[in-house]
């Protein structure tokens, strides 16, 4: 995970994140995890398992956010630093203790389930009223 101390204007400013990415022209959603995970940290990661597909409706500028969020157990090489915040190793059962964001309190339970989660989150001044969870 990251912990978000680096960046300036930083909306996440000392949460603590998963990982996040934007999509290049013409990349799968895997390929995209893939290629972040690479350039935020220098990991190199294999078999990424799709976890969850979360819509946030109006969440930046009226904007739609669609994430796709894996599971990665697979890495080559070693962490490096990080130009928007500090990367470590956070064991599963340790991540509930973090400042994170308040969507991540609807995933960590569902965090060692089976299947695939599709959820909807709707956002108002950067707060999570009201949300969605189908599970496939």
């Amino acid at each position: 995970m990251i912990h978000r101390i680096k960046k300036q204007n930083d909306a996440h400013e000392w949460k603590w994140n998963w990982l996040w990415w934007k999509f290049e022209e013409g990349e799968s959603p895997q390929e995209c995890a893939i290629r972040e995970v690479k350039e935020e940290c220098w990991l190199v990661a294999s078999n990424p398992l799709l976890k969850w597909i979360i819509t946030f409706p109006w969440f930046y500028k009226e904007e739609t956010a669609q994430v796709f969020i894996f599971i990665m157990n697979e890495f080559e090489g070693e962490l490096i630093n990080c130009t928007e915040g500090e990367l470590k190793w956070i064991d599963n059962d340790q991540i509930i203790n973090l400042n994170l964001n308040d969507w991540d309190k609807y995933f960590l339970p569902l965090l060692d389930q089976k299947g695939v989660f599709c959820a909807k989150i709707t956002y108002e001044n950067w707060k999570a009223i009201d949300h969605k969870i189908d599970i496939y």
